[in-house]
């Protein structure tokens, strides 16, 4: 008699290692309203996500975004303030995990958000909403002062470092590294692998060692995700569905790795097709998927606000 995992969190990780499985674990998620981004709001939000969803994987999404520094110009980069564990955007971050952990436990895996440099530098100067639009002044900046830039990076790196292994030490089984910075059209390659790479690789060197699973999800579009080959996380994650190479060809970009996604979390049937249409989605992907190393999951985050029938339809098809 076959022995399969006997609860979600023991069935993702057996999907990551390639193990034999009963069904293709999932991981969704989303934005909270506003009013629930912080406090016991957000771990009621979160709580009440995973058990109406049914989704393996619970990401405690990170509203506690890095606060705005009066950065203009270049120069101002100079006056960038370390991370401090002590701060109360961190705090609460930290005790949503806590919360979180206390309620699921060992049922499902856990992960943390956590913004990359890139992000973390946008959300200190500019409203993070206007990353498409405005984030070129990033580049910008680095080409006009790079020592001054490339120093205030590694200082956001060295506090993302320290956040990622106390969100471990508060109940995550990994983290979900959201980098950006790696679209062709926003910096040279000279430039990501001299400001951006060492620092984002930093970060995740520094949460190696957890015994459960890290995300590398790669942000945006039109990516050259070889930037990434060689990035130490056991799952990668990118959006399909902008200009982006197939999943598919995860065994030739990230070979041995664990792929998570498939599903278009901003247009696809999930957010406007009928549940039909969903079940169609998901059994077309997971069919795709078929001899890799596979988690179904959207290739973001879905929009605030989506039914979370639609959710769990796409969760209960991959259990089919």
């Amino acid at each position: 008699m076959e022995v399969f995992p006997i609860n979600k969190k023991e069935r993702v990780i057996a999907a990551v290692r390639g193990q034999k499985i009963d069904y293709i674990p999932a991981g969704l998620w989303m934005h909270f309203p506003a009013q629930m981004h912080h406090g016991i709001e957000a771990v009621k939000a979160h709580i009440k996500f995973y058990r109406e969803t049914g989704t393996d994987i619970l990401k405690v999404m990170n509203e506690n975004l890095m606060p705005l520094n009066p950065i203009a110009k270049a120069d101002d980069w100079k006056h960038i303030k370390p991370i401090s564990l002590n701060s109360d955007y961190v705090k609460d971050q930290l005790e949503i995990i806590k919360r979180v952990k206390d309620e699921i436990k060992d049922e499902a895996v856990i992960l943390a958000t956590i913004h990359g440099v890139v992000a973390s530098a946008f959300h200190s100067c500019k409203d993070p909403s206007t990353y498409d639009t405005e984030g070129g002044v990033l580049q910008k900046h680095l080409q006009e002062k790079p020592q001054i830039v490339g120093n205030a990076f590694r200082i956001l790196a060295e506090g993302l470092a320290q956040l990622s292994q106390a969100c471990i030490e508060a109940g995550a089984d990994g983290i979900y590294y959201a980098t950006l910075g790696g679209e062709t059209y926003r910096f040279t390659d000279e430039e990501f692998y001299k400001y951006i790479k060492p620092n984002d690789l930093y970060i995740l060197d520094a949460v190696s060692h957890v015994p459960g699973f890290n995300v590398l999800h790669m942000c945006k579009d039109r990516l050259n995700l070889s930037r990434y080959k060689d990035y130490p996380t056991e799952v990668v994650n990118w959006s399909v569905h902008a200009d982006n190479p197939p999943l598919t060809d995860a065994d030739k970009l990230f070979p041995g790795k664990a792929v998570l996604g498939g599903l278009d979390s901003s247009a696809g049937p999930i957010v406007s097709g009928t549940l039909k249409d969903i079940e169609k989605e998901v059994q077309n992907t997971i069919d795709s998927m078929k001899g890799f190393k596979f988690i179904l999951g959207g290739d973001c985050t879905l929009p605030t606000g989506i039914p979370y029938e639609r959710i769990r339809k796409a969760i209960e098809t991959s259990r089919n």
